[in-house]
């Protein structure tokens, strides 16, 4: 994505920009509270509040609990003032923010060590610490596919988005919880360009095939080319590297030039039916 189409896509509230800004504002309080507790701050360690406090069947709270308090309210303070509008949009985001952060403590795992004679697991002391950021984001696309749209009168809305508005009213908020994302329009067909909104479609673009890929990259074409009505075309393409290189003295680096042939695998339409697999996909989404 060109920078063009971020700013596009982020103008639009949908649910991809509701994930944006949750997994955003979950990176930087998930970056402040980390290095919080590794010491990286003055004024700012472990959180040890509730240290020597029982809490639970056999053990108590004691070591080092990562100050998520401290990079929520930190976080909180630099992304929200992101959002210096007093419109529907920008209430949006601040929930969207918002559920991110919480995303954040609603991940995070405890941690224990056991202590008692020989070995023993009389009792332990537990402290809490942040998750991979991989599960914080892996929670976070649980809610995305969760995602509520608000349903606005047509003139509130345009009354919501106006200068002198203050956003939307609690009432349109009412059914929705802190933790869920919400969205105000339904999100645009990705698979079809679409040069207004800055979309360039899958047509074209390259996918991933063969050996030693994730499950999540083995998934690639059947994402970004089966998905969207296209298949997928096998092509040979010739690469050139730098190879056999060697240092002479002093101080220099010299390297051949090899050539290599390459399969790399793209999204390509089928024929004059593909246009027509792409409308169905979009007409059954909207059933959806």
């Amino acid at each position: 994505m060109d920078r063009n189409t971020g700013e596009v896509t982020m103008r639009r509230a949908t649910k991809e920009t509701s994930f944006v800004h949750a997994i955003s504002s979950a990176g930087v309080m998930f970056t402040l509270t980390r290095n919080c507790s590794m010491g990286d701050f003055e004024n700012c360690g472990c959180d040890s509040s509730r240290n020597g406090h029982p809490g639970g069947k056999g053990w108590v709270w004691g070591g080092c609990s990562d100050n998520v308090e401290f990079g929520e309210r930190i976080s909180k303070v630099f992304v929200d003032a992101l959002e210096t509008g007093h419109d529907t949009r920008a209430s949006i985001n601040l929930h969207n923010n918002e559920a991110g952060r919480l995303a954040v403590k609603a991940t995070m795992k405890r941690t224990c060590k056991c202590h008692g004679v020989s070995g023993s697991c009389n009792i332990q002391t537990c402290w809490l610490q942040l998750s991979e950021f991989r599960e914080i984001g892996n929670y976070l696309k649980i809610k995305y596919g969760q995602a509520q749209k608000l349903e606005t009168d047509k003139k509130r809305m345009k009354a919501a988005n106006s200068a002198y508005s203050h956003g939307v009213s609690l009432e349109t908020f009412s059914t929705v919880l802190p933790t869920d994302l919400v969205y105000l329009e339904d999100s645009p067909d990705y698979c079809i360009r679409n040069i207004s909104l800055g979309l360039h479609g899958t047509d074209g673009r390259e996918c991933l095939q063969g050996k030693n890929l994730s499950q999540w990259e083995k998934r690639s074409c059947k994402r970004l080319c089966g998905e969207c009505g296209l298949k997928t075309e096998a092509k040979q393409t010739e690469i050139v590297s730098n190879c056999n290189c060697k240092f002479h003295w002093c101080c220099t680096v010299k390297c051949e030039q090899c050539k290599q042939v390459v399969t790399k695998h793209y999204c390509s339409r089928r024929g004059e039916t593909s246009s027509n697999n792409i409308r169905r996909r979009k007409k059954k989404g909207q059933r959806r």
